[in-house]
């Protein structure tokens, strides 16, 4: 089995305009709300690798998230944590993509 390669997402990344995790460190409320959604995530034992290591912005209590996941349905209950998390649905922005490559995991 492959390692996961993100490579190309990370560098998509880095190049745009969209919120990154550096810019939420010094709030410590969103902070916190990603820490809570991260927890959520990661307590669901039926979620892949690639799932429990989606990326988690949470910036003026908006949360955005970020990364491969492994199926449509990994994406709607990662987006379902967030939004329980977060208190309303319109306070996440889903750039969740679901991948070929992490079909395997």
């Amino acid at each position: 089995m492959a390692a996961p390669d993100n490579t190309k997402t990370n560098q998509r990344d880095r190049m745009s305009s969209e919120p990154t995790a550096d810019q939420q460190k010094e709030n410590k409320s969103d902070r916190e709300l990603a820490r809570q959604i991260r927890r959520a995530i990661v307590q669901d034992k039926s979620l892949s690798t690639y799932a429990h290591n989606v990326k988690i912005i949470a910036q003026g209590g908006m949360v955005t998230l970020k990364g491969p996941v492994k199926s449509d349905q990994e994406k709607q209950t990662i987006e379902s944590k967030a939004a329980e998390v977060a208190g309303s649905p319109d306070k996440i922005k889903s750039e969740l993509q679901v991948s070929d490559k992490s079909s395997n995991q």
